[in-house]
């Protein structure tokens, strides 16, 4: 299998840094992404400023390949997503050329000629990796090893309580958003103006969709707001204010406080919901399963978090987490209960690997469904996997990574009239005049 390529599934931050650790070294990658450019995933909240810096968003072996084509890694500042794709990504991947696919969804993954009951010959065999061309015929490709850095992004929590989509919510699809609003877009900012919105999810995404659409509520006085909450109070949502180690989390904390506080946000508390009912004029109406209901709802923004899609790799071996679908030793190390971001330790191909040879999930779908990750997690994920491939033992298994004490540091903000200042990591206390960064939770291909 040795004149075999890795199949690096999805071309955004965390696949082309695996693919540039695996070319250098001397190992020959190919990147399937089903998008039709670097970042895809990215693309989709590129209005969206994240909170780590520069120097920890560029993959040092990604680094070094661009600098032989005079490539100029920015020294400094937090770029949106768009700059990220723009400035990074679409480069790396025109770097590494054929080696990126683009086009070419990866629709299933297997042993060569077993399907998973079958023990002979997982270790001697290949892969083989399905791909969904554009003009819908398919496509065969056998691998040494996969690298599925397909992330997340795909595959958003539902409204439904219970965690799959409530009775009806499919039928709402087109009242019903899975994303912050992009509320600087003058067409979807006219979708929510004046009219009223329930915002579902207590996590730091839900708050940045609550901050927004407060200011939206300050300029057209008859947009309405409803924050429906699974739990029974809002309880420690708002986080720590000026307590916090991120000032800038903090601060989201503290405006979403005084939104609510203002009048400018009813909040429903232990709301879980069961039914979407939508009458003639489609204006929908929230059931939760005690009978309780919201109505006269003109649109529905659900941001209840995100979930790995595993359908593809349904033919493999892997050994996941009951509750996260991590691998089962990573998760420990990531359990939102326990960790943020910060206090993870750094891990590699040890934490990664599957009874299945050959397979590693990178990227935010190794968190399955934790939230706060980190691309420089990412790049040294890849970067363990890739010396394993390698033969180089020593190297795969050396924690080559330092990550920031605290803080949830995946996250990104929608503002940025001002540029934070440069120097002392994603964590590192920020003055009292920096810009308003809020928390996103995980975007998938993001890897922030």
């Amino acid at each position: 299998m040795n004149g075999l390529p890795v199949v690096v599934i999805g071309a955004g931050p965390v696949g082309l840094a695996a693919a540039a650790q695996l070319v250098e070294r001397g190992l020959e990658p190919l990147v399937l992404e089903r998008g039709s450019e670097a970042g895809a995933a990215v693309a989709r909240w590129n209005h969206v400023r994240l909170f780590s810096q520069w120097p920890e968003l560029v993959d040092p072996a990604a680094s070094r390949l661009l600098a032989a084509t005079g490539w100029v890694p920015p020294s400094a500042g937090y770029p949106t997503g768009q700059e990220w794709a723009g400035e990074y990504l679409r480069p790396l991947a025109a770097v590494l050329g054929e080696r990126v696919r683009f086009d070419a969804e990866v629709v299933g993954v297997a042993r060569r000629g077993r399907d998973r009951v079958v023990d002979a010959g997982r270790d001697t065999e290949p892969l083989t990796v399905h791909v969904r061309c554009p003009d819908g015929s398919e496509e065969l490709i056998t691998a040494n090893a996969v690298i599925d850095a397909s992330g997340t992004w795909g595959s958003p929590g539902p409204l439904g309580g219970d965690g799959l989509p409530a009775l009806g919510e499919r039928a709402a699809h087109d009242r019903i958003n899975y994303r912050v609003p992009n509320l600087a877009d003058d067409t979807e900012r006219a979708r929510y103006a004046g009219r009223h919105v329930v915002v579902a999810g207590s996590g730091h995404s839900a708050l940045t969709a609550l901050v927004a659409l407060s200011g939206l509520a300050d300029e057209a006085p008859e947009t309405r707001i409803s924050w429906v909450l699974r739990r029974a109070a809002v309880g420690d949502a708002f986080g720590g204010g000026q307590a916090d180690q991120l000032p800038a989390r903090g601060a989201l904390g503290l405006r979403a406080q005084e939104a609510v506080r203002s009048g400018r946000i009813t909040v429903v508390p232990g709301f879980r919901t069961e039914i979407v009912e939508r009458d003639q004029a489609g204006t929908l109406t929230l059931v939760s399963g005690e009978g309780n209901r919201i109505e006269q709802v003109d649109e529905v923004v659900v941001l209840t978090g995100f979930r790995p899609d595993l359908a593809l790799l349904s033919e493999l071996r892997l050994e996941l987490d009951s509750t996260l679908q991590a691998p089962v030793a990573l998760a420990p190390l990531i359990d939102p209960n326990v960790h943020s971001c910060g206090t993870v330790y750094p891990h590699g191909v040890n934490e990664l690997s599957h009874p299945e040879p050959g397979v590693f999930l990178a990227g935010m779908k190794s968190y399955g469904r934790a939230p706060t990750f980190l691309a420089m997690t990412g790049f040294e994920q890849v970067r363990s996997i890739a010396a394993a491939l390698a033969g180089d033992r020593e190297s795969a298994e050396r924690v080559e990574l330092t990550l920031p004490e605290t803080g949830v540091c995946g996250g990104a903000g929608l503002f940025d009239e001002v540029e934070p200042e440069s120097g002392g990591g994603c964590c590192a206390p920020a003055p009292a005049a920096a810009p308003e960064l809020v928390s996103l939770q995980a975007p998938s291909a993001a890897g922030r």
